[in-house]
């Protein structure tokens, strides 16, 4: 299921506008936090000022030497089986092949990357889709924060049928960011029915035991976020008292809530506790509760992570 070679070109465009875009965006909310003025700028104003003016901007884009440069086979998404658990749940997995040297982004990608998306639509027999995320690294490029998979990414798909005497059909598009020198989001199809009497499948088996470990497998004693209001939305600050993941420990914290998106967080130790702030900005004006039980923190360290779900007031 490789990209399509008639449309790279196209995808190269979009994902180097998409780029000035996110710049422009970025550099919008922080001019709007140091200006005094009396309505916050959302993310979704800012996109739109972003996208003004990226269209002044259209001599950034790449040659078509350089959209040439994608490989044609940039990226291929094939369905593993895994067979059906004690459960009574059938597992797949989604494998996503890049060419050598490329990257793709992790569920929360960073500040610059094209998160992965979804769509079951022509599935059969699935009530529930649960996707397990491995670890994901931590890039540093041209300044920026990025999250994801080298060279390969496969997601544990366990699938609750709504039969279980029946056949069960994956059947979907994927869409996701892929990048190198030049990053480009592509869009994959998928048509699988599950082989429900598979073995163990070592793949997904090693893609379920890299994923983050959970706070009582790591150690974790407390978990405590505070919120206050800022000016362009909701500061969050979370004590996490746990031992030490390893290294320099990046923080990422989820507001639980598709009506907020939260900034990069900042994090520091004091001894047995990790100190994570950030910002969440409304994606409206008016930003709705912020349940703290939907608050998802994931710490990446360089033994191990950390997936933490939930804190308390504090």
């Amino acid at each position: 299921m490789a990209l399509a070679q008639d449309t790279r070109k196209h995808f190269a465009w979009l994902s180097n506008l998409r780029d000035l875009t996110y710049r422009s965006r970025s550099r919008l909310l922080a001019f709007s936090q140091t200006q005094r003025t009396s309505k916050p700028m959302t993310h979704r104003f800012a996109y739109t000022l972003a996208a003004l003016i990226v269209s002044s901007s259209l001599a950034a884009l790449p040659t078509t030497g350089q959209a040439q440069a994608v490989p044609d086979d940039l990226v291929q998404l094939d369905i593993l089986d895994g067979g059906t658990t004690k459960r009574g749940t059938v597992l797949g997995a989604l494998r996503v092949t890049l060419a050598p040297g490329w990257k793709t982004y992790w569920r929360i990608p960073g500040e610059a990357g094209i998160p992965p998306s979804f769509t079951w639509k022509g599935s059969k027999n699935v009530g529930n889709v649960a996707i397990t995320w491995p670890t994901p690294e931590v890039f540093e490029t041209s300044g920026m924060q990025t999250i994801g998979y080298h060279d390969q990414m496969i997601l544990p798909v366990e699938i609750t049928p709504q039969n279980s005497s029946k056949p069960v059909k994956l059947k979907g598009r994927m869409g996701l960011g892929v990048c190198k020198d030049v990053c480009v989001p592509a869009e994959l199809s998928f048509s699988h029915e599950l082989n429900d009497a598979a073995e163990r499948n070592p793949a997904i088996v090693a893609a379920v035991a890299s994923r983050p470990y959970s706070a009582s497998e790591a150690g974790v004693k407390k978990v405590t976020c505070s919120m206050a209001p800022s000016t362009y939305g909701m500061k969050i600050t979370a004590r996490i008292a746990m031992p030490s993941a390893g290294g320099t420990e990046v923080a990422i914290i989820e507001p639980g809530t598709n009506a907020y998106v939260a900034g990069e967080a900042k994090s520091q130790r004091e001894g047995n506790t990790l100190l994570t702030t950030a910002e969440f900005y409304p994606i409206e004006t008016t930003g709705a509760a912020i349940d703290r039980s939907a608050v998802r923190i994931t710490v990446l360290g360089e033994k191990h992570a950390v997936d933490i779900k939930g804190c308390s007031a504090g």
